[in-house]
């Protein structure tokens, strides 16, 4: 067996070399050929080579220069450290150590390692400096290579550390431009409709006695349809603002889930017929799940009235609510035969950062806050949501649940927070 060298165009892979990456292998600023070329000038070696863990590549220095090879997994070396930092020809496993370098197909008279730890106790790689030459290194050389080596893991993590920091930054500047945009698009669709509140009121307030009784029933039904939308979006922010900073108290039960259908049922069902909806409720008696009652009555109301918005009104709209138990749990599912989703749409379905107000079949506005504060109380109660959804064919949303058990609830909660 030979080493087998890379050229750098071949070396595809180095994406997956992160610790290589961080000390600028293959740049201006290559601190591995550089400490490379530091080693083997102290120990006057020829050779020497450098390897992370897990990384597809290794890295070789000598008079020829730079080059990659291909790691091989067989070559695992920290077990021949025993904990040791140095591995030299006074180590009790340096013969088993020797032969499995030779094997590899590093072929030395002389030869040493220096095993990298971060955090002074896990190992993140190793060092070789190896040649054919007679002469033992000198321990005053080899202690200088050992520090300097330790200075290049204080580097890396530095780097690890600073890399940490940088993505958490960019992580919170993209959270608080989403927060920022996100509140832009709840305060134009508050203002909206206050913009018709006032108006309205102010023709019922100054020219009530010049309306007729057709014109005034008109203006109090916009009134409270707008009103009452209104409302439904400071509902869910608040509950969503809630959800988010931790306020709300998940308290499981068993409960039957016909129990939350059939009150949704009942209270958007006058919703449905005023649209030409057929609403559907199909869910059996026996089905129990283990969840918090008041959460999943805010899903399903949420989702249900959801369908309605987006179902279409010429009397072949219908809306169903079914669910099944299964393996993995209860499935709730909502279905609808309205506008359905384009890819774009599915994709970000649950992002409130991103929503801009789509118009319902009746022209009803939203910003898409009502699915983000399902997600997050599905999150809390254990469950998953998915949907699926083709343009023009309507849209279908499934929601798995906790099955309930036989054992009280508190075992349960500790089953599932358990898991």
């Amino acid at each position: 067996m030979r080493l087998e060298f890379l050229e750098l165009g071949q070396a595809d892979q180095l994406s997956a070399c992160k610790l290589s990456l961080l000390l600028g292998v293959f740049t201006a600023d290559n601190r591995i050929d550089g400490f490379l070329k530091c080693a083997r000038g102290i120990l006057q070696a020829d050779c020497a080579i450098l390897a992370f863990h897990h990384e597809p590549y290794i890295w070789y220095s000598s008079q020829d220069g730079f080059k990659a090879l291909q790691a091989k997994k067989e070559a695992n070396l920290t077990p021949y450290f025993a904990g040791d930092w140095v591995l030299d020809l006074h180590h009790e496993n340096f013969p088993a150590f020797s032969q499995h370098i030779q094997d590899l197909g590093v072929k030395h008279h002389r030869i040493v390692a220096f095993d990298l730890k971060i955090n002074t106790t896990e190992s993140i790689g190793q060092v070789i400096l190896f040649d054919q030459k007679k002469e033992s290194y000198s321990a005053q050389n080899l202690e200088l290579v050992q520090e300097f080596a330790m200075s290049i893991m204080d580097i890396i993590e530095l780097r690890l550390e600073y890399d940490e920091l940088k993505e958490l930054y960019e992580q919170q500047s993209a959270l608080n431009s989403s927060k920022t945009k996100f509140f832009q698009i709840i305060a134009h669709d508050l203002r909206a409709p206050f913009h018709g509140l006032i108006g309205f009121s102010e023709v019922l307030a100054e020219e009530r006695d010049t309306l007729a009784e057709p014109e005034i029933q008109n203006i109090a039904e916009y009134l409270h349809d707008t009103t009452q939308s209104t409302y439904n979006l400071l509902e869910n922010l608040l509950n969503w603002a809630m959800a988010e900073g931790g306020r709300f108290v998940y308290h499981p039960i068993h409960f039957n889930l016909k129990q939350v259908t059939q009150i949704v049922y009942a209270v958007l069902n006058t919703l449905a017929v005023k649209k030409n909806i057929e609403l559907i409720e199909d869910v059996s008696e026996d089905i129990k799940v283990f969840a918090d009652i008041n959460m999943m009555t805010s899903v399903i109301q949420n989702l249900v009235s959801n369908a309605l918005k987006f179902t279409h009104v010429d009397g072949s709209g219908k809306v169903s609510i079914r669910a099944r138990s299964s393996a993995q749990g209860v499935e709730v599912e909502i279905q609808d035969s309205g506008l359905g989703m384009t890819k774009t749409q599915i994709e970000t379905i649950f992002d409130p950062h991103i929503q801009v107000s789509l118009k319902g079949t009746s022209g009803e506005k939203g910003t898409g806050l009502g699915l983000v504060l399902c997600k997050r109380f599905i999150d809390l109660n254990y469950g998953k949501i998915t949907v699926q959804s083709k343009e023009g064919e309507g849209t279908t949303f499934k929601v798995l649940l906790p099955t309930a058990a036989k054992t009280s609830s508190v075992l349960q909660v500790q089953e599932y927070l358990h898991q």
